[in-house]
C-alpha cells in the first residue's frame, strides 16, 4: 500500500476538517487547499499551499475557476503503474496527489429554502468539486477520495495503522460512495432546473425524476419464493417511518412483512390517542382505540381472530408487560412499537421468530415531513411511473355535512370519525363498520361496494359481534341505494361517505327512509 504524501482539501462544509487536517499534517502529508479552507487551516497553524500557487493559476471568474488546471486533474487522474502516465507527468512537473477530500456547494440545501430564487441555486452548483470527485474516484488504486464529514474518523483510523495508507478494499468502497454523491447531487439538479415552466414559473412534477434510494438489505425472494427483491430507502427518510426502524430481535424481515408492516405503522401512528392496528395482507383487519395497549389490542383482536393469525401487529404507545401476554399467546409475523418495557421483551425472547420493531414516533409540525408522512407517493407501471402527493388529508367534525333527517349523537360521531380514519388505509372499495372505537367488520378490495358491506357484515357475523346500533364508513361515495340498504339491514345506524354520486338524493332519501344517519365528507380516499 502506497503511503499517502499529498492531499488536496476544499470543502464548503467545514465540520471536522480541523481535526482531519492536524491528524494528515502529523503524518507529515502535504496539504493543498483552497481559499476560505486554506484561510481556516492557516488560522489555526496547520501548513497549506494554496491551490492558485500551486499551479500557477489564479483563482478567478468569482471561484468559479480554481481546481480546473492539468496540475490538479493530471495529479488525481495519473496511474502510478503506467510508465508513460509516470513519465508525462514528470516532463509537465505535475506531482500525485494522493488524497481529495471535497464536499459540494451545498446545492440541496440552497433550493429547499423557499425564498431561493434561480440565480441562488445557478450559483450553488459546483463544477471543480465533482470534476475533481470524479477524477479522483475513477483512479481509486491511487488516489483515496473523502466526499463526507462521516467518513473522516474511520479513514484517520485506518490512516493511523497503516502508517499513513490506506487499503485497496477501502479506496474503493470511498470511491463508490464517491461516485453515490455525484449522482445524487447531479440528480438534484436535474430535479430542480427540469421543474422550471417555460414562463419561469416551477411545477411541482419535474421534467425528469431522478429516483435515489439506499439499500437497506437484499431480501430472500419478494412477494413470492420465485422473485427476487432488496429492501431500500429514500436518501432522507421521514423521521418515524418504517425505514427508521430498529429490529429487536427476530427473523430478517421479508418482502411481504415490510409491506404490511408499513400498512400497520401508517395506519396506527395517524391517531392521536392510544390504538392497535393488526394488518393482513395489507389490509386492516382489526383496529382499536383504548385506555392503554391491552385494551386497544384486545378489541382490535375481536374484529376478526381468524385473519389476525399470523398479522402484523402496531401499536402508537409503549407495550407493556399486560398487552405483552395477550400478544404472545398468538401466531404474530411482526410487532410494531415505539417502545417496550424490559418486562415485555423478556415474554418476547421466548418467541424468536416474531419479529419486534421499534420506531420512534414523529415529533409533529407544519409540514407532512415533520409529521412522518411522505409528501408524495408513486406506483410503478410497464415501462412508466404514477406520481402524486400523498393522501395525508385530514377531517374534523366540523368539516362534515349532515344530510338526514336523523342526527348522529356525540358518540356516534366520534365512532364516524374513527371509522372514516381505519377507511383510509383500506383497500378500495372499502366498507368498514365500527362502535365504540373498534372495528367490528371490513370489506376490502371488492369490485362491488355491495360486496364489500356484505363481506364486513360476514366478517363480523363470523368473529360473533354485533352490528346493531353501529356505523359505517365508505371510502367513496354509493352509486346507488343499494349500498345503503345492505348496511341498514346489517343493523347500522349511521354511515359517513364523501357523497359526489349523480344519485346522492336517491340515496340520502334512502337514508331517510331506513332511519339513518348520514354524514358526508366531501373528500373520497381510494386505496389502490
Amino acid at each position: 500500500m502506497a503511503v499517502i504524501k499529498r492531499a488536496l482539501i476544499s470543502v464548503s462544509d467545514k465540520q471536522g476538517i480541523l481535526e482531519l487536517a492536524s491528524a494528515l499534517a502529523k503524518l507529515n502529508v502535504e496539504i493543498l487547499s483552497t481559499g476560505g479552507t486554506a484561510k481556516l487551516l492557516r488560522d489555526n497553524k496547520i501548513a497549506v499551499t494554496e491551490v492558485g500557487d500551486y499551479t500557477g493559476f489564479p483563482e478567478m471568474l468569482d471561484g468559479r475557476v480554481k481546481t480546473l488546471h492539468p496540475k490538479v486533474h493530471g495529479g488525481l487522474l495519473g496511474r502510478r503503474d503506467l510508465p508513460e502516465h509516470v513519465a508525462a507527468m514528470q516532463a509537465q512537473n505535475i506531482p500525485n496527489i494522493d488524497l481529495l477530500v471535497v464536499n459540494l456547494y451545498p446545492f440541496e440545501a440552497t433550493v429547499a429554502k423557499p425564498n431561493c430564487t434561480l440565480e441562488d441555486a445557478i450559483e450553488n452548483i459546483d463544477i471543480g468539486g465533482p470534476a475533481m470527485v470524479r477524477s479522483a474516484a475513477k483512479n481509486w488504486k491511487d488516489v483515496a477520495v473523502l466526499t463526507d464529514a462521516a467518513q473522516y474518523a474511520d479513514f484517520l483510523t485506518e490512516l493511523q495503522a497503516n502508517n499513513g495508507a490506506v487499503s485497496a478494499n477501502i479506496k474503493f468502497k470511498l470511491s463508490v460512495a464517491a461516485f453515490n454523491r455525484i449522482s445524487n447531487y447531479d440528480g438534484a439538479i436535474s430535479d430542480y432546473l427540469s421543474s422550471f415552466n417555460d414562463d419561469g414559473t416551477r411545477n411541482p412534477y419535474p421534467a425528469q425524476v431522478n429516483s435515489r434510494f439506499v439499500k437497506l438489505q437484499d431480501l430472500r425472494y419478494g412477494e413470492n419464493p420465485h422473485q427476487s427483491a432488496a429492501f431500500y430507502r429514500d436518501l432522507c427518510p421521514v423521521p418515524g417511518s418504517l425505514v427508521t426502524a430498529q429490529q429487536l430481535q427476530g427473523k430478517e424481515l421479508s418482502y411481504n412483512n415490510i409491506a404490511d408492516a408499513d400498512a400497520a405503522w401508517e395506519c396506527v401512528k395517524s391517531f392521536n390517542t392510544t390504538a392497535c392496528v393488526i394488518i393482513k395482507h395489507a389490509n386492516p383487519c382489526g383496529v382499536a382505540l383504548g385506555k392503554d395497549a391491552l385494551e386497544a389490542y384486545s378489541k382490535a383482536f375481536q374484529t376478526d381472530p381468524t385473519s389476525a393469525f399470523g398479522g402484523i401487529i402496531a401499536f402508537n404507545v409503549t407495550v407493556d408487560k399486560a398487552a405483552a401476554e395477550a400478544v404472545s399467546k398468538q401466531f404474530v409475523e411482526v410487532l410494531i412499537a415505539p417502545e417496550y418495557t424490559k418486562d415485555a421483551l423478556a415474554l418476547f425472547a421466548a418467541k424468536a421468530n416474531m419479529r419486534v420493531l421499534k420506531i420512534d414516533l414523529p415529533k409533529g409540525g407544519n409540514t407532512p415531513w415533520e409529521q412522518g408522512r411522505n409528501s408524495h407517493d408513486s406506483k410503478r407501471i410497464g415501462s412508466g411511473l404514477l406520481i402524486q402527493t400523498a393522501d395525508n388529508h385530514e377531517i374534523s367534525q366540523a368539516d362534515l355535512k349532515i344530510v338526514t333527517k336523523k342526527q348522529p349523537t356525540p358518540q356516534q360521531m366520534a365512532d364516524l370519525l374513527f371509522a372514516w380514519n381505519v377507511a383510509k388505509y383500506v383497500k378500495s372499495n372499502a366498507i368498514v363498520f365500527c362502535g365504540n372505537g373498534m372495528t367490528l367488520g371490513v370489506g376490502a378490495g371488492q369490485m362491488s361496494r355491495v360486496d364489500s358491506t356484505k363481506i364486513a357484515a360476514i366478517k363480523a357475523q363470523n368473529a360473533g359481534l354485533s352490528l346493531k346500533n353501529s356505523v359505517v364508513a365508505s371510502d367513496a361515495f354509493f352509486p346507488f341505494r343499494d349500498g345503503i340498504d345492505v348496511l341498514a339491514e346489517a343493523g347500522a345506524v349511521c354511515v359517513i361517505h364523501p357523497g359526489g354520486s349523480m344519485r346522492d338524493d336517491e340515496v340520502i332519501a334512502a337514508a331517510d327512509e331506513l332511519g339513518l344517519a348520514m354524514v358526508l365528507t366531501g373528500i373520497r380516499h381510494f386505496r389502490h
